[in-house]
């Protein structure tokens, strides 16, 4: 448990530090924002998709916390060249993996680097931190560019 806590707070810390494809797309054909109003996070995810549904290139810019910024940074190096239907899948099961009780083993190796953030599950207020950007990627492939909220229920 002492080496998945040490590989979560390195990859967190390194993504957040240097988050990879922090930047607005100029050629963009999709783009939404998100908001977490419980703590502040607000982002803006950019989004080049091909005729087919696929991600050709994807960009995410503005200000979180850590756990944030470095769930958007993982998901853009995830999101390319992936298809709608394999990102709404893998969102799905990181949300399952985010909310499922701390008590149960947090194993999801198909998820690759995505699995560090398993840590969060042990902090609940967090979760909506670590899918902020999940919830604008989804909307900017639906289109919507309206803002999308991290509900605070």
């Amino acid at each position: 448990m002492d080496d998945l806590r040490e590989l979560y707070q390195t990859t967190i810390l390194d993504h957040n530090k240097s988050p990879r494809n922090f930047r607005e797309l100029e050629d963009a054909n999709r783009r939404a924002e998100g908001y977490n109003p419980l703590c502040g996070d607000k982002l803006t995810v950019t989004l080049l998709v091909d005729a087919d549904d696929r991600v050709e290139d994807v960009g995410f810019v503005g200000s979180g916390c850590a756990i944030s910024t470095a769930s958007a940074s993982i998901m853009t190096e995830f999101a390319k060249g992936k298809s709608r239907a394999e990102i709404e899948e893998t969102f799905e099961r990181f949300h399952e993996l985010l909310t499922g009780s701390p008590s149960e083993p947090a194993e999801a190796p198909e998820l690759g680097k995505l699995a560090v953030f398993a840590g969060v599950r042990e902090y609940p207020l967090r979760v909506k931190c670590a899918t902020l950007a999940w919830h604008a990627l989804k909307a900017a492939l639906e289109n919507r560019e309206e803002m999308t909220l991290v509900k605070t229920e």
